[in-house]
């Protein structure tokens, strides 16, 4: 057997692909992504009418009307791990759809706070499930000169989830005067059904990913750890040929032979285990910790500090999720051509200098489009920086014998930071203010840095089993 690091690149850029095949069966797994950025985001149009409705007033109160959702997410990311490798990548992402359609419906028929938040936390398990698989899916199915942008592809389909759901929101909310009370809010149609509509459309394109899924193949990766060969040879030929199928089949035989004795506890301490695991939990903490998803979640406050009203708002909202929507375009551009490192330095540099200055103009009282401009360029760093290169660069560094739980370690972790950011937003906000919240965020930008420079290796072009070696 030739051993897989030392595959000619040449013979690899030789081999054609059946791009409409590839690109078929990624966009399906990226509808995952999909439901993901818009149940996740469509909650901050609704947040000013179900507050009313169900009469929240404590930032604790709304902090966990906010936040349970993510109790979901951890739930279903801690799972996926274990249960994909048992009952397959397909069957778990067709799970998730099932529940992204059940909580989208019941969310917004809940008649009372306990069912909103059941139904919330439902649709969090879901999320937690699609966020771990579809990119992981993704990265067992693609070629390693296509991995990059392929995989952004799940990270697209998030930021259309999210101007989707900002959109929805935008078309649902009727006009409201400029100064409403709570009692008008209340009265409204908007307080009364139109935050049930936001969520309740989900349901349509979970139900087309859920029927969608049924047509995709299952891993081959996933195939070929199960002693499936032939099945997985027949898949990675309809991508790109026989030669490719035998020579990827080849890396992946050799690296589980490897690894054959099995994946104890004790295993897990190995070092071309764990430090894959570390660098992925902490790629976690950093992509939710930047704090960008606060502007998101909370951008009601973020944008009424500089001096916006509640219908300029969800205007501004909109924007913002277009400019992510465009950016993103870009790193699928850029991701494969310029590699995981530069972008990853490129953003924590960027995210720290601009939330400098925003903290500054929030501590000056800077108002109006100032503050809508470095909230704008923000998300552009985001969008084609942290936001599609973590979940390549965790879709891609495990090891093959371990990728499904250490995803969902890594997964779980994120979810964990995202809770910890959504939750204290509001409490760090009202004790702090948002000047020095903003400078707390620059200064974890600016040791992520520091992380990314030292412990991120350059992935770009190296097959999975390839990227393994590196640990080895």
């Amino acid at each position: 057997m030739i051993p897989a690091a030392t595959i000619s690149p040449n013979a690899a850029a030789a081999e054609k692909y059946d791009q409409l095949y590839l690109w078929s069966i990624s966009l399906i797994a990226a509808l995952g992504g999909l439901l993901f950025g818009y149940d996740w985001v469509v909650i901050g149009g609704a947040k000013p009418f179900y507050e009313v409705y169900f009469q929240l007033a404590t930032p604790a109160q709304q902090g966990w009307a906010m936040s349970c959702a993510l109790i979901g997410c951890l739930l279903g990311a801690g799972v996926s791990g274990v249960l994909s490798d048992h009952f397959g990548r397909k069957r778990m992402l067709i799970l998730a759809g099932l529940t992204f359609t059940a909580s989208s419906l019941g969310t917004g028929l809940a008649g009372s706070l306990g069912a909103f938040v059941v139904w919330r936390i439902a649709g969090g398990v879901a999320i937690g499930l699609a966020s771990s698989l579809s990119p992981m899916y993704i990265a067992e199915i693609a070629p390693a000169q296509l991995r990059g942008r392929l995989v952004s592809v799940n990270q697209l389909t998030i930021v259309l989830g999210v101007v989707l759901a900002q959109g929805i929101n935008w078309l649902i909310a009727r006009p409201l005067p400029a100064q409403v009370t709570q009692s008008q809010i209340l009265q409204s149609w908007d307080g009364q059904l139109g935050w049930r509509w936001m969520f309740g459309v989900t349901a349509i394109p979970a139900t087309v990913f859920l029927v969608a899924m049924f047509c995709a193949p299952e891993s081959p990766r996933w195939l070929a750890k199960k002693k499936k060969q032939g099945e997985a040879l027949r898949i990675l030929a309809r991508i790109g040929g026989r030669a490719y199928g035998d020579r990827v089949l080849q890396e992946i035989d050799e690296t589980l032979i490897a690894g054959d004795r099995g994946i104890g506890l004790r295993e897990y301490l190995v070092p071309w285990i764990y430090k894959p695991m570390l660098l992925g939990i902490a790629l976690a903490f950093l992509q939710q910790w930047c704090g960008i998803n606060v502007i998101f979640n909370y951008a009601q406050e973020v944008f009424a500090a500089a001096g916006y009203s509640l219908s300029s708002m969800l205007s501004n909202i909109v924007l913002t999720g277009l400019v992510m929507l465009v950016f993103t375009f870009i790193a699928i551009q850029t991701v494969d051509r310029k590699g995981r490192r530069t972008l990853m330095l490129t953003g924590c540099a960027g995210l720290a200098a601009l939330y400098t200055c925003l903290g500054y103009a929030y501590y000056v009282h800077g108002h109006g489009l100032v503050m809508l401009l470095l909230v704008v360029a923000a998300i552009a760093v985001y969008a084609m920086t942290l936001a599609p290169i973590t979940w390549v660069l965790l879709s891609e560094i495990f090891p093959n014998q371990v990728r499904g739980p250490a995803m969902a370690i890594a997964t779980t972790s994120l979810w964990a930071a995202c809770f910890v950011l959504t939750y204290t937003f509001p409490l760090l906000n009202g004790s702090l203010g948002p000047a020095k919240t903003f400078w707390i965020y620059a200064a974890i930008c600016t040791l992520g840095f520091l992380l990314v420079s030292k412990c991120v290796p350059e992935t770009k072009g190296k097959t999975l089993e390839q990227i393994e070696t590196l640990w080895r």
